[in-house]
């Protein structure tokens, strides 16, 4: 029976449609620091582990998404893992009356995304990650007070909704709602169905993702890794 892409979502992604976004070693893969820290290896193999090592400078951290803790290669340190929930919208929610304040966000947004992203820290975020694909805002007098968009594309006919994320103060008006129905209708006009991960322990979002119409497909841990 074949790996489903979403079991291992870093490695198809980054080895399949994404390839062009990363660097690869033999039986690891690596994507553009740019974009994000994820890195994947083949498998658990001692060949696998060292390409994998290989690909990490000092001072730099990969994060390895998979069905359970990653092995540490030698020459790397363990920094963190933590649970995530898997989640997957068979039926997304449209678009409502109410999400037409919504606009794309483009090269003039840079700063801004970053800021939020930085400050509410929705999940990595690098200098060019923002051209993963399309992402969207909602302002506030002016400024940018919630932003959502999308990531991982590990097979044809799937794609990762990411960097959801609303400044404090704005918190409590629906936006991240409002933001993941535009996403995903994106999504739907190409004929892709929308994922995204969670923290396992955020009941809060995981609550609204299932609102919108997300499912929880399987549990996998994030192993966070760094060369000293």
């Amino acid at each position: 029976m074949s790996e489903h892409p979403l079991d291992r979502p870093v490695w198809h992604a980054f080895t399949g449609p994404q390839a062009a976004l990363a660097a690869r070693r033999g039986a690891a893969v690596r994507l553009d620091p740019g974009y994000g820290p994820f890195a994947a290896a083949a498998d658990r193999s001692g060949e696998a582990l060292a390409d994998l090592a290989a690909m990490v400078a000092p001072g730099e951290t990969v994060w390895l998404v998979e069905r359970e803790e990653w092995p540490v290669p030698p020459g790397l340190s363990l920094v963190r893992t933590a649970p995530l929930l898997q989640m997957i919208a068979e039926h997304p929610m449209p678009v409502q009356p109410g999400d037409d304040e919504i606009e794309p966000l483009g090269e003039r947004d840079a700063p801004a995304m970053t800021a939020l992203a930085r400050a509410t820290e929705p999940g990595p975020w690098g200098e060019r990650t923002r051209h993963y694909g399309q992402f969207y805002g909602i302002r506030s007098g002016g400024h940018l007070a919630a932003m959502a968009g999308e990531r991982m594309r590990p097979a044809a006919g799937l794609a990762e909704v990411s960097a959801v994320c609303t400044w404090p103060d704005f918190r409590g008006q629906g936006l991240a709602g409002h933001l993941i129905r535009r996403v995903m209708a994106g999504f739907t006009a190409r004929g892709q169905v929308p994922f995204l991960h969670s923290y396992a322990g955020n009941a809060k979002a995981i609550a609204l993702y299932e609102t919108l119409g997300f499912a929880a497909r399987r549990e996998l841990v994030v192993t966070v890794l760094e060369r000293v």
